[in-house]
């Protein structure tokens, strides 16, 4: 894969030790390891071409959930193990979203707030999915935690992927959405607006909620239930989007949504030590006019992106009702069972004849050729990370 004329890293390592003040620990965490991806600092390898004696050097992945190198092959993986879990039925789009106001609130709360956030989400999707009028069955759903717009502004939202469907209370059939409709919106808006603010109004009450700036009077219990009552009044945000075409789609759309983070290093135009130009979108917008480009000062820059690093232990992908991963298996093998008629039947394999093999399964992908010349690129060293300071020659490995 070609890297990027500029990246992430890039940025963050212009600005030097002033990048560090004021940085919280779950942000210095994200920078050292941003800026020790793929570099000497974490150890890897060298290879050598058989052929042309070329030799190459490849470092290790720092693995963070907010490095943009890392997230492809993490997205990849996490992937292949959700593809088992797909059912022959049609999967919806949703998404929910925190008001201005309160989105202020879980900016200095982030870890309790964005909990609270995840609890209120299942909990409206569960509730109006059990509900007789609505559907009266149990759901199940994916759902994706995102803290930025476009251009990196503080936005939270929780993208949800939620089967057309569900198991009926007695567990013996499933019951289907009506064709092309998930759940009245309007309906999921109510009781989402109701549930976070309950559960806002508990966590101040039980003193779980810390004020700073100007959000400090609302460390006065009058004044947050002033808050709270205002946001009652307006309409919260709740998105369904049209069912999705088929599995294929499905799978696309996790890819793009699950491992995402604030900006990839592809957004990235242009850097000249001092500013930062990078593709934006604007949602509000149709067609060819939405997309644009936004120039910052490389400190503000690195300022909208490290505020959605996510506090260490915060899961920002969670599975509830029949995904939820205490009864997935068991949801799943049931689910399709009941749904059995509509899972096509396997392709049958052809019996084998002197002019028909069976195909031998391809081999498990090696190392990448020589970039020189195509030959075959062979193990020579193991770089540890001490190693970047002295290399020992016991560490060598014999090639002959």
């Amino acid at each position: 894969m070609t890297r990027p004329a500029i990246e992430v890293a890039d940025i963050l390592r212009g600005l030097g030790p002033a990048l560090r003040d004021g940085l919280s620990r779950d942000q210095h965490r994200a920078v050292n390891a941003i800026l020790s991806c793929r570099t000497a600092a974490l150890g890897g390898h060298v290879s050598r071409c058989e052929d042309c004696g070329t030799m190459d050097v490849a470092y290790n992945s720092c693995r963070n959930r907010h490095c943009p190198r890392c997230q492809a092959a993490a997205s990849y993986e996490w992937l292949e193990a959700r593809r088992r879990d797909l059912l022959p039925v049609a999967y919806y789009h949703v998404v929910f979203t925190l008001p201005a106001p309160l989105a202020r609130v879980a900016f200095q709360n982030k870890r309790v707030v964005y909990d609270a956030l995840f609890k209120a989400v299942s909990e409206t999707l569960m509730t109006i999915g059990a509900d007789p009028k609505h559907l009266g069955a149990k759901l199940g759903a994916t759902l994706v935690l995102h803290t930025w717009g476009s251009a990196m502004t503080h936005h939270p939202h929780i993208h949800g992927v939620v089967p057309g469907g569900g198991l009926s209370p007695d567990g013996q059939r499933w019951v289907d959405c009506r064709r092309g409709f998930f759940l009245p919106v309007r309906v999921l808006s109510r009781l989402f607006r109701r549930l976070m603010c309950e559960r806002l109004a508990g966590l101040h009450a039980a003193g779980k909620l810390s004020f700073h700036g100007d959000l400090v009077p609302l460390a006065d219990p009058a004044a947050f239930a002033r808050l709270l009552k205002s946001q009652r009044r307006r309409d919260w945000v709740v998105y369904a989007k049209r069912p999705f075409a088929g599995p294929d789609q499905v799978l696309s759309y996790l890819a793009r949504y699950t491992h995402r983070i604030a900006i990839s290093n592809s957004r990235i135009t242009a850097y000249d030590g001092q500013r930062v130009t990078f593709r934006v979108k604007d949602y509000r917008k149709e067609g060819e006019t939405r997309y644009g480009v936004m120039t910052l000062a490389a400190s503000e820059f690195a300022r909208r992106f490290l505020q959605h690093v996510l506090p260490d232990g915060l899961h920002r992908i969670r599975h509830v009702g029949l995904l939820a991963n205490t009864q997935r298996r068991a949801a799943i093998a049931q689910a399709r069972d009941l749904l059995a008629d509509r899972i096509p039947p396997p392709e049958p394999v052809p019996e084998p004849t002197p002019s028909t093999e069976i195909p031998t399964p391809a081999p498990a992908p090696g190392p990448a050729p020589c970039a020189c010349c195509g030959g075959r690129m062979i193990l020579v060293e193991r770089v540890t990370p001490a190693a970047q300071l002295k290399r020992r020659p016991q560490e060598r490995m014999d090639s002959s």
